[in-house]
């Protein structure tokens, strides 16, 4: 019995232009037939662009190992310094610190989506590091040097260190703000979608200035403040709060993928 074998077309269809800019479409997609559980034999090799660029590796293990220098060597000079005796200080680098980790696996998680489910994989697991575990953390260690201060009778805000570090907390805020409002309820906040959809990329764009701000506090907090100096080593210092945060925030760089905003 004779089986006619269909044949793939050599010119541009609709299907291939439909997919073309996939790594464009926005974060949230709304449900489509031609999902890859039901998309033709053969659709993820013609269709699904790979989301790996040269490059993303060797920066995500950069992002890796900065990001643990900092947060170990955080722990490790609190821990060595007679924790008990600090009070509610003890709580600030332990909690500043890790919420800095969680910022940075939020925003690399994320960056190389590019199709549909791993942009909603990397969407929850972005919202599960900053929202479950870095904003709470962020907000207890600020409350924590806030509280201690009122209680010594100490003025607040007197460093750049605090200063930058409070700003930084409010423009989290904000940022939280815009991003939740642009996909939760179908981003009913903004007016829902696709009119939503349009936020999320100053969404992405503002944090991208506001994570180079708290790593610049955690420089000034880490590197330059008399506790420090007067209880880790210069070389420690040097590597953990110079040296480290720099090379995260390279590594960040080098995997943003620009054209996701979409501003020009």
């Amino acid at each position: 019995m004779a089986v006619d074998l269909p044949t793939l077309s050599t010119t541009p269809s609709s299907a291939q232009n439909q997919h073309s800019d996939v790594e464009y479409e926005p974060l949230v997609a709304e449900p489509s037939d031609n999902t890859p559980d039901t998309a033709p034999m053969g659709y993820d090799e013609q269709f699904v662009k790979p989301e790996g660029r040269r490059g993303d590796g060797p920066a995500l293990w950069a992002a890796i190992v900065s990001t643990a220098v900092f947060l170990v060597s955080t722990w490790a000079i609190t821990f060595a310094n007679r924790p008990t005796s600090l009070g509610l200080f003890f709580f600030h680098p332990i909690l500043q610190s890790l919420a800095v980790a969680m910022f940075a696996y939020g925003i690399l998680t994320l960056q190389p989506t590019s199709q549909a489910r791993t942009k909603a994989a990397g969407l929850t697991r972005h919202q599960l590091a900053i929202l479950a575990l870095g904003v709470p953390a962020i907000s207890l260690g600020t409350l924590a040097i806030v509280v201690r201060k009122s209680l010594q009778g100490h003025s607040h805000f007197t460093t750049w260190h605090g200063t930058i570090g409070i700003v930084s907390v409010a423009w989290m805020v904000v940022q939280i703000a815009v991003g939740a409002g642009s996909v939760w309820f179908g981003g009913r906040l903004f007016g829902g979608n696709p009119k939503a959809r349009l936020v999320w990329k100053y969404h992405r764009a503002s944090g991208y200035l506001l994570f180079p701000l708290f790593l610049f506090a955690a420089y000034l907090g880490g590197a330059w403040s008399n506790w420090t100096a007067h209880n880790s080593p210069y070389v420690v210092r040097l590597l953990a709060f110079t040296i480290s945060p720099v090379v995260l925030f390279a590594a960040v760089l080098a995997r943003i993928r620009v054209s996701k905003m979409q501003f020009f």
